[in-house]
């Protein structure tokens, strides 16, 4: 029997210069993207200035692989242009990070990261994004999701909590 080879995960996310807007890779009735990770967004939750959307991350493949970092996250512009907005990995008023917890994720489990926003004419220039690109980690297959309505779509600096099995508190 051979060892499953581990992707580690745990490098913090990096910007993607000139990253172009594509249809987001999601796995099929049979496959998934080469990691075998895939990443999903959900709903923006909104409270006092804050949004936040919680990212599930889910092995589709065969084998475990060990996850071990935080997301890679890219907000792009219309063009698929990648937008200078800072990322960082850390706590936030909507969720705290107890940061990434190593996990062999056995197929079909999932692990959990929130990622939060904060819109204020006085954090800085805001910067209008069209979509958001996501991957599990930095170098891996990148899903495309749109921002649309209200303002979402106006970026200041993003915070981020680590892969965890448990929701981020």
């Amino acid at each position: 029997m051979t060892t499953p080879s581990p992707l580690d995960i745990a490098s913090p996310p990096a910007a993607r210069p000139g990253a172009p807007v594509r249809p987001a890779p999601a796995p099929s009735a049979t496959g998934c993207p080469d990691s075998g990770l895939v990443v999903d967004m959900g709903p923006v939750e909104a409270a006092l200035g804050h949004r936040a959307v919680g990212l599930t991350l889910t092995n589709c493949g065969g084998k475990p692989v060990r996850v071990d970092g935080y997301p890679s996250v890219q907000p792009i512009d219309e063009n698929g242009d990648a937008l200078p907005v800072k990322v960082n990995p850390g706590s936030s008023y909507m969720g705290r990070d107890k940061g990434p917890e190593e996990v062999m994720l056995a197929p079909g489990k999932t692990m959990r990261s929130l990622l939060v926003w904060v819109s204020t004419p006085t954090g800085g220039d805001l910067i209008e994004g069209d979509a958001l690109e996501i991957a599990p980690a930095p170098g891996l297959e990148a899903r495309t999701f749109p921002l649309e309505g209200s303002d979402v779509r106006l970026l200041d600096e993003f915070n981020m909590t680590g892969w965890r099995t448990s929701q981020p508190e």
